[in-house]
């Protein structure tokens, strides 16, 4: 038996997507529910940006301690106690949900608006208006929406790998928090499948914490679709740190052997084996649409299996919306947490508040991956600007030209701008350097509002500061910036 209750706004998932849309709810006094099938806040803050964002800065401090950039300064050997660190990453996480998510729900607002509730559960649509949600110990409740807002977000894309199967390996949800998959020991060695961010981060991360990591890629170079100059110099930073970096190469085969892993592939038409204690597949992810009944509802998907939607978030269904990761590239959109939580509102709000509907606008989403130093990027890429039909013009610029990256004795790292040359709009940026997730968001204001290079050279900057790169390579257009005065002019 079933229990069958009416919303007006049903909501499956529970993650910062669902969380938007379920405040808007809130504060336009309609009723939400949301569900979730594994741990209240969903990927980001269980197992993914949170957990790993904090192992990562443990990790910088135990190299940086070791390898101190200033004559004068002895290195030093921080011991490593690996489930104390899980611990205290636990600890974060506990409190971070408890305050943002779980203090959330089951609660009526300031105006006495009614409570957003959360109803755990495995959730499948029965009809384009009814959602099944089955509880772990076999209950199961009816939910039913005026509106449906699909927001299960994205998993691990496991690829085809003969013998993946019957072999234990690790996802890129590893670092979740106290859930069964949660790594708790430090591996002596580590084979990862992929080189994109994920990839990049945790095998960087596991290297300074003192793994033998070795990174596998199919692709010609590591962060395929970004920058060449940015990949490049990037690799070399890596494999200064000790990491090996496998390109080109076509896994053909994996097994468990004693007490690792042998992975078979592929490299110059030669066969060869790596092996290691274990093994990360961090190959890609992808939106979360299977097992939740979206032919029963009518929802049409695409080709990567995302929800489709128009750029109001609406799917095939008028009164079924998605947003999130569960959307994949659909209206340009990307896979990350803020893209997520900005359109959950924005979903909401279509849904409910009988105004004219808004419209997505994904053309400038900042994006960082978190290695060290840091890789941001805003915009377009040389490639994709010359693809778009774009007459570009683009420079590039070692960090060793920026004053406040001597300063620190940390020079590694370039940053790349693409003009439209005609208009010398900027229409992208790219940086590999320290703190250049703080400086991109600078660049994303810019191109947010067709800002020019002149725009960033007239600008007057802090100096100094790491954000003058972008002063500085817009000024590379026209003057040699080996020959700048003080403060970049």
């Amino acid at each position: 038996m079933s229990t069958q209750e009416r919303y007006d706004l049903v909501i499956l998932g529970s993650g910062s997507t669902a969380f938007a849309a379920a405040i808007h709810a809130q504060e336009l006094g309609k009723t939400a529910v949301m569900t979730e099938g594994h741990t209240l806040g969903g990927t980001c803050v269980n197992r993914g940006c949170l957990p790993s964002k904090n192992l990562i800065e443990a990790a910088r401090l135990v190299y940086d301690a070791a390898h101190p950039r200033y004559p004068g300064l002895t290195p030093g050997h921080l011991g490593i106690d690996f489930p104390a660190l899980i611990a205290q990453k636990d600890e974060v996480i506990r409190a971070y949900r408890d305050q943002h998510y779980e203090s959330i729900v089951d609660d009526t607002d300031e105006e006495g608006q009614p409570p957003i509730e959360v109803v755990p559960g495995h959730a499948t649509f029965v009809d384009p208006h009814t959602v099944l949600v089955t509880a772990p110990d076999g209950t199961s409740r009816r939910l039913v929406g005026e509106e449906v807002l699909i927001a299960t977000g994205s998993s691990p894309l496991i690829p085809d790998i003969p013998g993946l199967s019957e072999t234990l390996y690790l996802t890129s949800d590893l670092l979740t928090s106290q859930e069964e998959m949660e790594l708790t020991k430090l591996p002596r060695s580590l084979l990862i499948l992929g080189g994109g961010s994920i990839a990049l981060e945790l095998g960087q991360m596991f290297a300074r914490f003192g793994s033998a990591v070795t990174l596998v890629t199919r692709g010609p170079s590591i962060l395929t679709g970004y920058e060449p100059e940015i990949a490049e110099a990037l690799t070399e930073i890596l494999q200064e740190e000790g990491l090996r970096i496998v390109t080109g190469a076509h896994v053909r085969g994996v097994r468990s052997e004693g007490e690792g892993i042998a992975l078979l592939v592929k490299l110059h038409d030669s066969q060869h084996i790596l092996s290691a204690e274990k093994l990360l597949v961090a190959t890609s992810r992808h939106p979360n649409t299977q097992e939740i009944g979206l032919e029963r509802a009518g929802v049409a998907i695409d080709a990567a299996v995302a929800v489709r939607v128009d750029r109001t978030l609406q799917t095939s269904v008028p009164h079924i919306w998605a947003a999130g990761d569960v959307i994949g590239r659909e209206t340009e959109s990307q896979m990350a947490t803020p893209v997520g939580a900005h359109d959950g509102k924005i979903a909401a709000h279509n849904a409910l508040s009988g105004e004219p509907l808004q419209r997505v606008d994904h053309r400038v989403i900042p994006r960082t991956i978190f290695t060290d130093p840091q890789v941001a990027v805003a915009g377009l890429t040389d490639e994709e600007a010359v693809a778009a039909g774009i007459e570009c013009s683009c420079n590039t610029i070692p960090l060793s030209v920026v004053p406040r990256a001597g300063a620190i004795r940390d020079t590694r790292g370039v940053i790349k701008m693409v003009l439209d040359a005609p208009t010398r709009r900027v229409v992208g940026v790219s940086m590999l350097g320290v703190n250049a997730g703080e400086v991109i968001h600078e660049a994303a204001m810019a191109l947010r509002f067709g800002a020019t290079a002149d725009d960033f050279i007239d600008l007057i900057h802090v100096y100094p500061t790491m954000a003058e790169a972008l002063k500085i390579v817009a000024i590379s257009f026209t003057k040699d910036v080996n020959r700048l005065s003080c403060c970049a002019t």
